[in-house]
């Protein structure tokens, strides 16, 4: 090979790099994530069977896409490694939630809910109350509680805590 083209050859490939990474850093606020964690968790009884636990969390989008939310799971994972699936409490009954449990405290936050969007470069502090059909000792003595949020186009956010 001659000097001349791998002279040629070097910078052609020092080109390509630059335009991959310029590209890469130009859409990297088009890749939808969210960040964020569960801040505390209250819960209590409801009757001798089920229990609650009222998540605040904080999620920051860092993105220049909105994230528009299309579902919120929670799950408990019991000491025996099961999940038990939860039932969320819908945005517009929090306020009695708390005004006839006063165990829970006061509402800090808005809840979230389906079509919820979380704009483009903030910060935002959130709830999620939700419902389990186990007692209350059960609840206080599981492993973790996870929350997943997924959003209208697919892409999902999820965040754990130990209930320790």
């Amino acid at each position: 090979m001659s000097k001349q083209f791998l002279i040629f050859f070097g910078i052609g490939v020092v080109v390509v790099a630059v335009a991959v990474t310029a590209i890469l850093q130009k859409t990297q606020g088009n890749h939808l994530v969210l960040n964020g964690k569960i801040l505390k968790i209250r819960n209590g009884a409801l009757g001798d069977s089920d229990s609650i636990a009222v998540l605040d969390f904080r999620v920051e989008n860092p993105t220049d896409v909105p994230f528009v939310v299309r579902e919120v799971d929670v799950t408990l994972e019991q000491p025996n490694g099961n999940m038990l699936d939860g039932q969320n409490v819908t945005k517009g009954d929090l306020k009695q939630l708390f005004q006839y449990n006063r165990f829970l405290g006061e509402q800090y936050n808005d809840g979230l809910a389906i079509k919820d969007r979380i704009a483009p470069h903030t910060t935002v502090d959130r709830m999620v109350a939700v419902r389990f059909e186990l007692k209350n000792h059960d609840l206080e003595t599981a492993k973790a509680i996870h929350m997943t949020i997924t959003d209208m186009d697919g892409p999902t956010f999820e965040t754990s805590r130990s209930m320790q």
